[in-house]
């Protein structure tokens, strides 16, 4: 009687944590692409492009890593660097990362940066937004509207991807900074959480820890370990991210406020040594499942939910930049789970750094590298 209820107890443990894991991607091969489908160089000579975003006019702006912005013509002529950005620390992971348009770019020109800032008395860096009015000859009446709380030491993890959400607030994902993983799990710190803010860096009243003692009011959601991949669901104004794992363990979540993303308390993933990290378990009570995970890795940056009529059966996908192995990765989405997953690419070798949709319906990416390219995908005509 004992050795049938120490099985069915053991049974019954087995299919919990059954019904707690999350569906591993199956890492399918890199495809051709469909339909006639070619990748194009449109412009080259980045040095490490970082973000990419799209201007109503049809021009884009790029950031490049060493701090330099610059206009991309209809053409795919590189105007010169713009003057007023932000000085950058750029260092390792940090530097000059995401651009992002203000809702109201037509009325008003406004732009947004993130970037690695590091103050020069301490040596300590961290994570930093600026909002600036965007013109042709540079940037103007730029300030520096969020500044990540603590700054460390260290050039690595600063995640930093900028979504502006349907009211006009916008989310800002911070990485863990690499050597202090432990804080995800600390509402005193913003590292390794996203987090949201009002246009002008005030912090919106509905945030979940607003009237939390010890806790950032600017906390939307936690326990994350480096996000460089963030968009809306274009249909349902929610928030879906790709952060990078260890060794195994890349995310897709849906993160809503004040959720605890689990990281570094559990992951799918290992240290870089081979090492667990921490208990070594991938669930518990009060932290919440990826939708997806990824081992081996993507190494995940840049996203879009395609809207566009451009290729035939990709509307309504999630398309996200991998930098290892290298590819463009796909995912078909149904009601909060992915039911596809494709791969595009992989045959440049190149690492995507991001993903953006051109006003024209048509997806560009680029390529991370000292001598970066912006490639569009032209479908057959």
């Amino acid at each position: 009687m004992r050795f049938v209820t120490t099985l069915l107890s053991t049974l019954l443990l087995a299919t919990s944590l059954l019904a707690q894991s999350a569906p591993k991607s199956p890492t399918p091969r890199s495809i051709a692409l469909p339909n006639g489908t070619t990748a194009t160089t449109f412009a080259r000579g980045l040095e490490h492009p970082w973000g990419l975003a799209a201007l109503p006019d049809g021009r884009m702006l790029v950031t490049e890593r060493p701090g330099r912005l610059r206009i991309v013509g209809r053409d795919g002529k590189l105007s010169a660097p713009l003057s007023g950005v932000p000085k950058v620390y750029a260092a390792g992971q940090g530097g000059l990362l995401d651009v992002a348009l203000d809702p109201k770019f037509a009325q008003n020109s406004v732009i947004y940066l993130s970037f690695a800032d590091r103050d020069e008395a301490s040596g300590l860096a961290g994570t930093a937004v600026a909002r600036a009015t965007f013109k042709d000859s540079g940037l103007t009446d730029v300030k520096v509207i969020y500044r990540q709380h603590p700054k460390v030491s260290g050039t690595g993890h600063y995640g930093s991807r900028i979504v502006f959400r349907r009211d006009g607030t916008l989310f800002v994902t911070q990485g863990d900074r690499m050597r202090y993983s432990e804080q995800a799990q600390d509402l005193a710190s913003g590292l390794g959480k996203v987090v949201r803010i009002n246009s002008d860096g005030s912090i919106p009243r509905d945030n979940p820890f607003v009237n939390r003692s010890g806790a950032r009011p600017e906390i939307w959601s936690y326990g994350h370990r480096n996000v460089q991949a963030a968009t809306l669901d274009a249909n349902t104004g929610q928030l879906w991210t790709v952060e990078h794992g260890a060794r195994g363990g890349d995310e897709l979540n849906n993160p809503q406020p004040g959720r605890n993303h689990g990281w570094p308390v559990i992951t799918y993933g290992i240290d870089y040594s081979g090492r667990k990290i921490g208990e070594g378990i991938t669930a518990k009570a009060g932290m919440v499942q990826p939708v997806y995970y990824w081992d081996p890795v993507i190494a995940p940056s840049g996203m879009i939910h395609y809207t566009g009529n451009a290729y035939p059966g990709w509307k309504g996908s999630f398309f996200v930049g991998s930098l290892t192995p290298g590819a463009l990765v796909r995912l078909v989405v149904q009601n909060g789970r992915v039911t596809r997953e494709e791969r595009f690419l992989g045959d440049l070798n190149e690492r995507i750094r991001d993903v953006e949709q051109g006003p024209n319906g048509l997806i560009y990416v680029i390529t991370d590298s000292s001598d970066g390219r912006i490639l569009r995908l032209d479908p057959k005509r």
